[in-house]
This record gives structure tokens, sequence and C-alpha cells, in this order.
């Protein structure tokens, strides 16, 4: 049986242990098999947005160590992170359609783990680009086969949970980042640099060296995971020629199967897409810049930032999942695009929080609102993330998701970029930053929830059709 490209005989020994299975009458993994991968899964999901979440924390510190402006910083946050992800994203995510996902992802955590670290030995700007640019590239594939696994390891009616569970990785990595992440800072901020091989390695560039070392760890414990068996593609399902030339394959590693996908369902990838790679501006740019925000604007430290800020993020990540959880199945049971709807619903919700959370006249305030921004952030990454999955091609699954992905990866990495691009040039006063980030929140994101509006209708549609062919 086809697996994209490739026939049975065709196939590597990797690939084989990426057996297809039928559809409908398909045998599910065992619960504790399904479970354990998503436990693997969450510990790697966390380890990531825990560096991210960190390395904001450090962003003044960065600054004034390199001596950057803040256009410099907000490149330094983003752009760089995802330079090389323009070139491999897609062709590595195509890995998690045609080989064992465990070992894509086991990988992509390691190579992450390790870059993190040596970022801790940059001695200047331009080596700490170079650090970030293989970032991204390392973790390419980490959500398509990440997603890609657990929709064949969990059956259709336990998916949604399965990815409501996933979210206590970025719910972990968020809420523990500020909390460890400023008590590091507080730790180490009496340090003098540290001089070592011809090295000089600033105090904070210790804490880069800690938080990367435990990918290592989780890159073996996947190896431990049970790849299950993947769902047969639908017999009308797009594919490449099985007869297709060397150069033809080599087109479907950059993503043209998938790309050709989507566009013949444009009216319902490209509103999602949209609607995605706007919110992703604002939404990462204001947390990249949240730390600085919070000492030009209220005096704070990072120590103090982190206090509040976690547990704040904690409480409104927990309600999050429960208001995301509640509205789906509420909505579910009067419409068929409760996914798209739900997750409409939700950005109106985040675009409020975060036009005022900078206008607050006290940091616990600003934090306050912002908290309750996260909390309509995460009710509605399940939908949106369930949705895809929901209609995505069984057999190019994983590069359709990393298209997805690649939208809020891209424009999510420019926003911290952006950013500081009006800060310097727009605002221009350092001590103005709050006027930034309620500029580009306004302009923003009511465009990005109008195209998750427009997104409804369409999406219903594609969900009737899917049904109508017993999908």
């Amino acid at each position: 049986m086809a697996i994209g490209i490739a026939t049975t005989a065709d196939m590597t020994a990797g690939e084989q242990e990426a057996e297809v299975a039928p559809h409908p009458s398909r045998i599910w993994p065992s619960t504790p098999r399904a479970y354990w991968a998503l436990t693997v899964i969450v510990l790697a999901t966390f380890l990531t947005f825990f560096d991210q979440v960190v390395f904001g924390m450090l962003a003044q510190r960065i600054k004034t160590d390199f001596g950057l402006s803040d256009a410099q910083l907000g490149f330094l946050g983003g752009p760089a992170s995802i330079i090389c992800y323009l070139f491999v994203g897609i062709p590595l995510a195509r890995l998690a359609d045609i080989y064992p996902r465990k070992y894509v992802l086991a990988g992509g955590v390691a190579v992450i783990g390790s870059i993190i670290a040596l970022g801790g030995l940059a001695q200047n700007f331009f080596q700490f680009v170079g650090s970030r640019v293989f970032l991204a590239a390392g973790g390419s594939a980490h959500a398509p086969a990440s997603y890609s696994l657990l929709a064949d390891a969990f059956p259709p009616r336990k998916l949604t949970r399965a990815f409501a569970l996933l979210q206590f990785g970025f719910i972990g990595g968020t809420t523990l980042g500020p909390i460890v992440g400023g008590m590091l800072i507080a730790m180490t901020a009496h340090w003098a640099p540290t001089q070592f091989g011809g090295l000089r390695i600033f105090a904070w560039q210790w804490i880069m060296i800690w938080v990367g070392l435990p990918g290592l760890l989780v890159a073996l414990l996947f190896l431990t995971v049970k790849e299950p068996p993947r769902l047969a593609p639908a017999p009308d399902a797009p594919q490449p020629p099985r007869e297709a030339s060397f150069g033809r394959r080599m087109l479907t590693f950059t993503g043209l199967d998938a790309i050709r996908a989507i566009h013949a369902r444009g009216r319902v990838y490209y509103p999602l897409f949209a609607g995605l790679a706007l919110s992703a501006i604002e939404v990462f740019g204001l947390q990249f810049w949240r730390v600085p925000f919070m000492i030009r604007t209220f005096g704070w430290d990072e120590r103090q930032i982190g206090a509040v800020m976690g547990g704040m993020i904690l409480i409104a990540s927990l309600a999050g999942l429960v208001l995301g959880g509640v509205l789906v199945e509420w909505l579910a049971k009067r419409h068929k695009d409760a996914n798209v709807r739900a997750a409409a619903i939700l950005f109106g919700g985040v675009t409020i929080c975060s036009i005022l959370s900078p206008l607050m006249p006290n940091g616990y305030l600003s934090l306050g609102v912002m908290s309750v921004g996260a909390m309509f952030g995460i009710a509605g990454a399940v939908p949106q993330n369930a949705a895809i999955q929901r209609v995505a091609p069984n057999a190019m699954r994983g590069q359709v998701t990393a298209i997805y992905l690649f939208m809020f990866t891209f424009f999510g990495a420019m926003g911290s970029f952006v950013v500081g691009l009006v800060q310097d040039y727009v605002i221009g006063d350092e001590a103005q930053l709050w006027k930034t980030l309620v500029l580009t929140a306004s302009i923003l994101l009511p465009i990005a929830t109008l195209c998750m509006v427009r997104a409804i209708k369409p999406y219903r549609e594609e969900v009737e059709r899917l049904e109508a062919a017993g999908s």
C-alpha cells in the first residue's frame, strides 16, 4: 500500500516500520502506548516553549551586553531563528510522512538542545544570529511529526482530548519559563563574565547552556515510543505518480503536492492561514517584548516579572483549556464548523486583551489583562489544530500541517522584528514601547479575527463533503 510516492516494495527498512493501516476497520494502538507517546511529545514541546520564554526573559540583558538596537534585538528574537526554516522546513517535514516519526522527533529535539546550548558560547551579535539560524530548522519537523503521530495514535473521538493535553507542554514552558528564568537571572546577575578557553561567557549565557542540555535526554525517550500504523490515504487523495522521476520525487519533498492540495481547497485553507499568520505576528511580538516592556514602563526586574507572570499564566492556561473544550463541545452540538467558529470567537478575545494590556496603569493590571488574553489564546489553539487535522489529506498530513505551522512560525518570528522596527523608526523613544504594542495590536489582530470568521462557512462545507465521502 502506498505512502506518498513509495510502494511497499520500494520502502527502506525505516519506511516499512512506518506501516499503513486500513480505515475504518483499523486497530488503534493501546491506550498506554498512545499516552506514553503523548507524554514524550509534551516534554519536547515543554522544552521548546521554555527556551522561547527564557530567551525573552534575557532580552534586555542581551541588548545591553551586546549593545544592540531594538530592531537588532527583535531580529535576534525572531527572524534569525527562521532563516534556515525557509529552505529546509518543509522538506524536513516530509520525513514525518514517510519515515517513523519517533526518529524524526528524536533527531529534532536533540538538534534543538544542542543549538540552544551553543548559543551560550556566542561572542557577538553575528555569532548569536548564527546559532539561532539553525534553531527552527532543528524543530521544523516537530509539530508536523507530533500531530501526525497523535492523529494515528488516538481515534477521532479522542483526538481533540489528545491535542488539549498536548497544550500542557506549552503551559509548562510558558509558566515555568518566567518563574525559573527569573530565578536563574537573579542568581547569575552578579556573576562576572567567565573566561573559558579564549571565550568570554556572560552570566546569562550559562542559563542558555543549562536550558539546552535536557533536550538530549528527551531525544532518548522518543526511542522508547511505539510508532503507530499510519492511516491509509483515501483513494482520491492527491499523490505524485508511483513511477515518478527522481526530480519529481524531490519536488514532493519541497511541499509541491501539499501546496497543490491546499490550493485545491483554497477557500478552506487560505483564510485559516491568513488569520494565523497575522495573529502570530502580534502574539509572538508581544511575548518577546513583554519583559522589556515591564522593565522600561514599570521598572520591574526579571525576577519580579517571572514570579507574577508565571502564576498568572498558569491560571490563565488551565482556564483556557477548560474554556476551549467547553466552547467547542457546546458549539459542536449545533454546528459542524465548531472548531473554526470557536477559534474566531476566541481570536476576538485575544484582540481585545492585547490592545488593553499595554494601556493599564500598573504592572499587575497589565500582566493580568495579558494573562486573560493568553487564556483565550490557549483556548483557541486546540480547535485551530484540530481543524487542520480534520481536513488535511491523510497521505500528506505532515506537510500540510508543516505549511500551516510555517505561517505561524515564520510570521510569528517576524513579530519581534516588526515590533522592534516600529519602535525604532515610528515611535523612536525606548521608554514608549507601550505605544508600539498598542499600535501593532490594533492593526493586526482585528484583521486576523475577520479572516477566521471568513473561514467558517467553507470549513463547514469541507467537513460535510468529507463526511459524505466516509472520511
